[in-house]
């Protein structure tokens, strides 16, 4: 059975515009370079019901998931009490989590050369950072040693990307380097000039017909003032069952008298 890996991004700033996303791509990439997929994503604004609601369903499927953004101590921060309450269970301060915060408070106090009272309301807030459904886990975060927290197959993290890329890529060599294959997936493509899509819909089908561990993907593209109409046509999936699959596409593509080229 294929291990199903989600990714959610938390944050109004994403859905307004105000912020691109970058966590996408950047988890492609680090799942591609383990010879991993990434099977779902979903955006979801700072809304505490839509995000608990949300992880109540992906909590039930099993899935590893990702969540990045909402775990800080600000009133539009929702995650961490989204989290318990998907789950049922109190927020609790983690004890490690806490001491981790105070740690950095204080590093940053010696470094600015001035005195901190780690009893102050504002370093008190600072806790709430380490307030987690009970039961979690930590997740060492190299940037700042403020940790994110994992429950279950889900693992959540900053929305900075300097904090949680680095934490994502520990995750997955930590708790699922044994899902690594990097020779798992091939993908091989061409490009098919000023032909209807339609004409390759029956090539299409009769090879995922024959080939159940590929998928036939078709990409086009109007063309612009550089480029001709296309598209790119391509199998992928597990390697050998590529190559063969492939070798049929290009059977068929000239079969039909399609002008092509190979696209990498």
């Amino acid at each position: 059975m294929t291990t199903t890996i989600g990714l959610i991004i938390i944050g109004d700033e994403i859905l307004s515009g105000k912020r691109v996303d970058a966590h996408l791509p950047k988890v492609v990439q680090l799942l591609a370079a383990r010879g991993l997929q990434l099977g779902w994503a979903e955006y979801i604004g700072d809304d505490p019901a839509r995000i608990t609601a949300t992880l109540r369903r992906t909590f039930a499927s099993g899935d590893i998931v990702f969540s990045t953004g909402g775990i800080g101590a600000t009133p539009d921060d929702h995650t961490r009490q989204a989290a318990a309450a998907a789950l049922g269970r109190p927020l609790v301060l983690h004890a490690q989590g806490a001491e981790n915060i105070r740690q950095r408070v204080l590093q940053v106090a010696r470094e600015a050369g001035q005195e901190v009272d780690l009893n102050a309301p504002d370093n008190l807030q600072r806790l709430k950072m380490a307030e987690f459904a009970d039961g979690a886990e930590l997740i060492p975060n190299p940037y700042n040693n403020v940790a994110g927290f994992a429950l279950g197959s889900h693992y959540f993290v900053p929305g900075f990307p300097v904090m949680a890329w680095p934490m994502i890529e520990w995750v997955l060599d930590t708790h699922y380097a044994h899902l690594f294959n990097r020779e798992a997936r091939a993908e091989r493509a061409v490009l098919v000039y000023e032909m209807a899509e339609s004409l390759l819909t029956p090539l299409m089908v009769a090879i995922e017909a024959k080939w159940p561990a590929v998928k036939v993907f078709s990409l086009p593209s109007v063309g612009d003032a550089t480029t001709r109409r296309h598209i790119e046509l391509g199998v992928k999936g597990e390697p050998a069952a590529v190559q063969a699959a492939f070798d049929h596409l290009r059977e068929g593509l000239d079969l039909l008298g399609a002008e092509y080229q190979a696209h990498l």
